[in-house]
């Protein structure tokens, strides 16, 4: 058996490795056409273009990969049954129900390459990739980056009540450009608005360069409610070179409103989730992704469970050409299942488990009753047609 489950895992292996590098290698081809009009505006060039495609690998890996395991899985599989591989190892005495838990054992390493992928290779590309673009073009993300048009905004309490925050653009190395931070009163009053033209990090404050600083005279509200003549200024404008004010906001909470929460590590995204949290903010799409996070090493289970009956069915049921191709129709209408779940789930309020477990939850339960109906079907119908044929 060990023989026979290091030919599967070989067989598994290259097929899987094949169609991964063609995969990754027709979106990188495609992401690359799609951006070469921008070669050429304000100095980026074609080596930037390629540099930022290749620092995008380990995230297209990372999407690509339960595809690229299913399609070359039943690929596999299906050559081996073309070469009635698998007809003989069913007549030494292995059972479809066992030849299954080899693929399975067989996806574990997968698995654990895609827990390096998830925790280390891909967010630390995807935070060089958009520190990349800072420095190259002045922007960092793409159309899903949470940027409005009047730029990122964060929230945050303080000693002396409640602090919004906004970045109007985002820096190389942490740094944050045309930052305006609003200090509010306990009862919600506007106290003092500072703005700066840049700003940078440290250990649990925010220091401020070329400040304005606007503070709110706390008479005013009841002189504008009562209508009546203040007898101070109502604001007062002052001007500073530097000022350093605490907050809880980091460097990586920025850059976590760029990456889409799929893209961050498990750690990451437990801070933001409970930055969130204590500043009363929506955290439902990254309390999802903590549980799609969870569940991706199990989807590869699911995609190896999937691509096992057909890459099982003799080939006078099917060529390969013809498994290959509904093996590509399956993962295609595996991601779209998925990401139908995430947008319906989240426009529901559905459980955030919820959302992330029923597309693979599915996709195992029909591969499951798919081989059983392979490996006991025969038998199944013989005995239903007994009764009938012993009573003629």
């Amino acid at each position: 058996m060990k023989t026979a489950r290091r030919y599967l895992a070989s067989e598994i292996y290259r097929s899987s490795a094949i169609v991964l590098v063609a995969l990754v290698g027709l979106f990188s081809f495609f992401a690359v056409v799609d951006d070469l009009d921008q070669v050429g505006r304000g100095g980026f060039r074609l080596y930037h273009l390629l540099f930022l495609e290749l620092l995008a690998l380990p995230t297209r890996i990372y999407d690509i990969l339960p595809i690229g395991l299913l399609i070359g899985s039943i690929l596999a599989l299906a050559g081996l049954a073309q070469r009635h591989e698998l007809v003989i190892l069913r007549v030494s005495g292995v059972s479809g129900m066992r030849l299954l838990g080899m693929l399975w054992v067989i996806a574990v390493p997968v698995m654990v390459l895609a827990l390096i992928l998830a925790e280390w290779l891909t967010p630390v590309a995807e935070v060089k990739l958009n520190e990349t673009k800072l420095a190259i073009t002045g922007s960092a993300g793409g159309r899903t980056s949470g940027i409005l048009r009047s730029g990122y905004w964060f929230k945050e309490d303080t000693a002396s009540g409640e602090r919004i925050i906004n970045v109007g653009a985002l820096q190389a190395g942490g740094g944050a450009a045309n930052v305006t931070l609003y200090d509010f009163t306990p009862e919600r009053q506007l106290s003092t608005v500072i703005a700066a033209a840049t700003a940078n990090f440290a250990t649990n404050e925010l220091r401020l360069q070329d400040v304005t600083v606007t503070t709110v005279a706390p008479s005013i509200e009841s002189s504008l409610r009562e209508g009546a003549r203040p007898t101070a200024p109502p604001v007062k404008v002052t001007k500073e070179a530097e000022r350093t004010v605490p907050t809880t906001l980091t460097p990586e909470l920025l850059l976590a409103r760029v990456l889409t929460p799929e893209r961050m590590s498990f750690t990451d995204l437990l801070d933001y989730v409970g930055y969130l949290n204590k500043n009363h903010l929506v955290s439902d799409r990254q309390i999802v992704a903590i549980w799609r996070k969870l569940i991706y090493p199990f989807t590869l289970l699911a995609m190896i469970t999937i691509a096992a009956p057909i890459g099982f069915m003799q080939t006078r049921r099917g060529g390969v050409g013809v498994k290959m191709f509904v093996g590509i129709l399956l993962g295609v209408a595996f991601f779209m299942l998925n990401q139908l779940s995430l947008n319906v789930g989240m426009l529901n309020r559905w459980p955030a488990w919820v959302t992330a477990v029923a597309p693979n939850a599915l996709g195992l339960a029909l591969a499951l009753l798919a081989m059983l109906g392979m490996e006991y079907g025969n038998l199944l119908r013989a005995r239903w047609r007994q009764p009938a044929g012993g009573a003629a």
